[in-house]
């Protein structure tokens, strides 16, 4: 199969790569752009693990050709914070607890952010609505919406 050019913006960055028919925008970002936060899982879609931004919606990158994300804003884990400034998620999520294996981690603050950047204020109901295509095995969830919580509150005072 042949390759071809693409320009992909990923976190603000314009980077030309090149793709085949089947490059998943998964195997592009961890292997080609090296950032590594988005985490390949399930490789199905069912997981969230490899959860990114695509024009500010949170899409699972497993399920979505490199190809079709040509022109569009594509956001990964680390285009939101840094370690010396985290975005509030990400600092909420550690403040709550709600980071203990970590692989899941990526894509919820994601799907939270998506969440939060339409609805500044959501009802629990709603935060598990926007969580609920991410998997957690250690969590319970709960400490992941206390954190999701925290952060509209704290987001809606500034």
């Amino acid at each position: 199969m042949e390759e071809r050019s693409i320009k992909l913006n990923v976190n603000d960055k314009i980077y030309e790569v090149e793709v085949k028919p089947y490059h998943t925008l998964l195997h592009i970002i961890r292997n080609e752009l090296g950032l590594k936060g988005t985490k390949y899982g399930c490789g199905t879609g069912e997981c969230g693990a490899c959860t990114v931004l695509v024009d500010g919606k949170a899409v699972h990158s497993c399920l979505m050709l490199a190809g079709q994300a040509e022109g569009k804003k594509i956001t990964t884990i680390e285009g939101i914070g840094t370690y010396d400034e985290p975005h509030p998620l990400q600092q909420a999520f550690v403040e709550a607890g709600a980071v203990q294996c970590g692989f899941c981690t990526p894509g919820m603050i994601l799907s939270a952010k998506a969440l939060l950047d339409r609805n500044p204020n959501p009802t629990t109901e709603e935060i598990k609505r926007a969580i609920d295509g991410n998997l957690c095995r250690c969590t319970g969830y709960v400490k992941i919406i206390e954190a999701i919580k925290a952060t509209a509150k704290q987001m809606r005072r500034k």
